[in-house]
């Protein structure tokens, strides 16, 4: 049993403050297994708060550390993951509480010790990566029902695709006889352009850095933006994509997707559109269009449209409470253990064998009837609960069946398979001390709004630039990233 089991120590009281998708909530008493199981096997009763990822998210943990009120774990949510909380003594070292002693499931199944050691922070041990998914199944999506309708093939180039959405904005595909559909859509959380746009690639930029020729190039302030932003505002400016695009938030592309307003969105999960999954995009459309169909596809051929997956978001103590609260930190960490195991992962992502899945060997098998009468019913909950872990059973060498998973579905994993990867640039990257990220990535974002909605092109990107690289010292930014990269040995 691990330390901090039940029966080894007093009952404690932790709060974690953990991301979830904006439509999950955790259900109250008995219903919740994940939270009775914990609570009885670690000693522990467990205050849960959850939001989606995103400003709302960092201004909630950013009050709570400016009252002195910090919860016991968190995962980070800032793009520099946590770096600035170190820089400015907010976090503890976790160097006696993370270890292959302590964390033998983490180690074991997620995070190698190498990753480990080149995710940290100049300075110290303040932080350790949450386990990640390193299968990749980034794909656009589009409604093949809609070109079948209008005579179209799914689109193999950038010009196919660009026809498709001019065909979708003005050919009435939905055939209601109205002008009400558009091509495309994101959501621009109402301050960014962001990584949705298939103008990225186009214009040989990969989601989110590269290295190219031993060089680190950033997706989003190379100068290859200038035709990004350009060919952006030529889409945006022929009405071709979804007016609500830049105040959208969360997924409410995703929502207008599924209610036959757009034709064309972003997917980054396997399950994206699967029939087997009731949450899916295809799912919620087919339940107003019975004949719907997304698929996905590429318009750039063999070209990757993403780089490795890197670790982030990590998992945070602050400094208070591993200085005056040990105990909760050995706690917390055995119980982030646990979900790290095979038992925790099954249970936070499938629910309890033999009500919601069989097991025969290494293979699970769903009961999709169980799952959506306890767990997608009562607020799709155990999506909440998997925070710590990617739903990757493989990580366990587990086969995991749903007996309502199609051949479609089948042909969707066989698509997204094929689309290759660049390389992961190898290591963790942070900004050199006293660097302001968060000042750095919200400029940007305003300039590139700048050139999409006032200049309607990227013809002052240039400029733009410069003045990121000076006045808000992009260029010691990227010179610090380049000699964290050589000094791993992974660039000359």
């Amino acid at each position: 049993m691990p330390e901090g089991a039940a029966g080894t120590k007093e009952k404690l009281a932790l709060r974690l403050f953990v991301d979830a998708p904006s439509n999950a909530q955790l259900p109250g008493g008995q219903d919740d297994f994940v939270k009775k199981t914990i609570e009885e096997k670690f000693n522990v009763t467990l205050q849960v708060e959850y939001m989606m990822l995103g400003d709302d998210y960092n201004k909630k943990i950013n009050a709570y550390l400016t009252s002195n009120d910090p919860p016991d774990v968190w995962r980070d949510g800032n793009g520099d993951g946590g770096s600035k909380y170190a820089l400015d003594g907010l976090l503890g070292d976790l160097t006696p509480f993370v270890s292959p002693r302590t964390m033998p499931n983490y180690f074991k199944h997620w995070v190698d010790e190498t990753t480990l050691k080149r995710y940290q922070l100049a300075g110290g041990f303040f932080r350790a990566p949450v386990p990640y998914n390193k299968e990749i199944y980034r794909a656009w999506y589009i409604r093949k029902d809609w070109l079948d309708k209008l005579g179209l093939q799914v689109p193999k180039t950038y010009d196919d695709y660009y026809k498709a959405l001019q065909a979708f904005t003005n050919n009435d595909p939905d055939g209601n006889g109205k002008k009400d559909t558009y091509g495309f859509s994101m959501s621009g959380q109402g301050d960014g352009v962001y990584f949705d746009w298939p103008e990225y690639p186009k214009n040989g930029l990969i989601f989110p850095s590269t290295l190219k020729d031993g060089t680190f190039v950033d997706m989003q302030t190379d100068p290859k933006n200038e035709a990004v932003l350009t060919d952006i505002a030529k889409v945006i400016g022929e009405g071709l994509v979804d007016p609500d695009w830049f105040l959208n938030k969360g997924t409410q592309h995703i929502d207008k997707a599924a209610q036959g307003k757009v034709g064309v969105v972003l997917g980054t999960t396997k399950d994206f559109a699967f029939d087997s999954n009731p949450t899916s995009l295809q799912a919620k459309t087919k339940q107003l269009f019975p004949n719907a169909n997304w698929v996905p596809f590429t318009p750039f051929g063999s070209q990757p449209l993403q780089s490795g997956v890197a670790p982030a978001n990590p998992f945070l103590f602050h400094k208070t409470v591993v200085e005056k609260h040990p105990e909760k930190v050995k706690r917390i960490v055995a119980i982030l253990d646990w979900l790290a195991s095979e038992e925790g992962f099954l249970l936070t992502h499938y629910g309890l064998e033999n009500k919601h899945y069989t097991r025969s060997g290494g293979t699970i098998t769903l009961k999709p009837d169980a799952i959506q009468e306890d767990i997608v019913k009562k607020g799709d909950w155990l999506s909440i609960w998997d925070w710590f872990t990617p739903n990757t059973p493989a990580a366990f060498k587990l086969d995991v069946v749903d007996p309502r998973q199609t051949d479609r579905d089948r042909e969707i994993v066989k698509t997204i398979s094929a689309i290759p990867t660049a390389p992961y640039i190898g290591t963790s990257i942070t900004p050199p001390p006293g660097f302001d990220l968060g000042s750095f990535r919200k400029r940007q974002r305003e300039l590139q709004v700048k050139a999409v909605f006032e200049d309607k092109s990227g013809k002052h990107w240039p400029a733009y630039r410069e003045e990121l690289m000076t006045k808000y010292n992009g260029a010691k930014l990227f010179e610090a990233y380049e000699q964290q990269i050589k000094a791993a040995g992974l660039a000359p």
